[in-house]
């Protein structure tokens, strides 16, 4: 039996996150796991002894917490700010993977919730993007908005950047994303300037 190696663990979870934002859930197996990670199939069995639903969770559950990590850095120099480096990260992404990659967290909980492993992908997903609008609920209620207007417009930008997403990876151009990206930035703008 292999021995625990956190490095390979993580380089595992890591691969799996990059495969849900490419691939979605179901066109992600354990076999192709460890093959794009370049680790044998027994180690990854080890590693994740309740499979595929256990890979997914924790795939899900370190991107999220990457992006959350960023967020909060972003945030700090306020909620204007904040949100543009979160925008400008996704756009980064789309770029580079040449419209292939999205978010992990909204892909893996998008598919049949009669699955295990999406049904435990959206609690998942649930909690990551309860997060996110918390942070950035929180960061526009410390500059005056109102507990209402910041929650809902913390919606609109996740809802509205997702959304993008979806659009810019059909279309493979930025345009559908930077428009939409301007559109929320003004919104904020305006809530920040209101209160």
């Amino acid at each position: 039996m292999p021995k625990t190696n956190p490095e390979a663990r993580e380089r595992l979870v890591a691969t799996a996150a990059d495969m849900l934002r490419r691939r979605c859930l179901n066109a992600t197996s354990i076999r192709e796991l460890a093959k794009a990670a370049k680790a044998p199939l027994g180690s990854t069995y080890h590693y994740f002894p309740d499979g595929k639903k256990q890979v997914v969770t924790e795939a899900i559950q370190y991107a999220g917490a990457k992006v959350s990590r960023m967020l909060e850095q972003y945030l700090q120099k306020g909620p204007l700010d904040g949100i543009k480096g979160l925008l400008a990260y996704w756009r980064e992404v789309l770029i580079e993977t040449e419209y292939q990659a999205g978010c992990p967290v909204i892909a893996a909980a998008m598919e049949d919730p009669a699955v295990e492993e999406v049904a435990l992908a959206q609690v998942e997903a649930n909690i990551i993007l309860n997060r996110w609008c918390a942070l950035i609920a929180g960061a526009l209620k410390q500059k005056g908005v109102s507990k209402k207007k910041a929650e809902n417009l913390a919606l609109a930008v996740l809802a509205s950047a997702e959304g993008a997403i979806a659009i810019t990876r059909i279309q493979k151009s930025i345009a559908a994303y930077d428009a939409v990206c301007a559109l929320t930035l003004s919104q904020i703008k305006d809530a920040l300037a209101e209160s």
